[in-house]
């Protein structure tokens, strides 16, 4: 009897321990951890709400810098718009606003938020800050349609600002399009700057077009310039429409 007393004085704490300790794998096992999952919920519950909230100050900060971000770049897109219809002082301009652009059409065509009624007819010029866009090709009371230089249809006669030898440019469906020379020996190079040509008869001459890319000069039937277009068609939102001087 002391024996026992003497171990159990000895070993008791161990053995409750035990004991517990298999009594809560038991549990667990039962309920398959679902105790403990909402004891762990008790005691971070003041932090996840804590958390929430910062997430939510966050969120609020983040969209009150997105709208300063886009106010900022509307600023400085009116600015520019300003700037270059002071430089095309001696144009009458009409400013309007893309309001449509097809998925499908992407680099072909895009519609105008003006028509007839403020002015624009067919075939009038349509340019951008960074040079030519296309040109009017049906227009609307209240709306216009513009096929872009972009498009593989569009057909510009181009000039190298440079040397002065002319070609045909040609949309390819994305910010690049390809200049066909007249000559078979050009004097073009990387860099150049082309515009359109002062033999165009529905675009004035001057405006800026491209910059040479890349040159084949053993293209047949005729050498050519990939060109990389300046006006942003990709992402246009405004645009300056006005007419042709031949079309006055």
């Amino acid at each position: 009897m002391y024996a026992i007393r003497r171990w159990w004085d000895k070993n008791r704490w161990q053995l409750i321990g035990t004991c517990l300790a298999l009594a809560c794998a038991w549990i667990i096992r039962q309920t398959q951890g679902a105790i403990i999952s909402e004891l762990t919920n008790v005691i971070t519950r003041p932090f996840q709400n804590l958390t929430q909230v910062e997430r939510l100050d966050n969120a609020r900060t983040v969209e009150l810098l997105g709208k300063l971000v886009e106010l900022e770049r509307q600023n400085q897109q009116l600015k520019d718009l300003l700037n270059y219809r002071a430089a095309q002082k001696n144009r009458q301009m009409i400013v309007a606003p893309v309001i449509g652009r097809s998925v499908d059409l992407w680099w072909q065509q895009v519609t105008l938020g003006r028509g007839s009624s403020a002015g624009i007819s067919v075939n009038f010029v349509v340019t951008a800050p960074g040079g030519l866009v296309g040109k009017v090709i049906g227009v609307t009371p209240n709306t216009s349609r513009v096929l872009l230089v972009s498009d593989v249809t569009s057909q510009v006669g181009v000039t190298v600002s440079r040397s002065r030898y002319t070609g045909l440019l040609k949309g390819q469906s994305s910010t690049r399009a390809v200049m066909q020379f007249f000559d078979k020996v050009p004097d073009v190079r990387l860099g150049d700057f082309v515009a359109t040509s002062p033999y165009s008869q529905i675009f004035p001459a001057g405006i800026p077009v491209g910059r040479v890319e890349k040159i084949d000069l053993t293209k047949s039937p005729a050498p050519e310039a990939a060109i990389a277009l300046t006006s942003p068609l990709n992402y246009l939102e405004w645009v300056f429409v006005y007419a042709n001087a031949g079309d006055l």
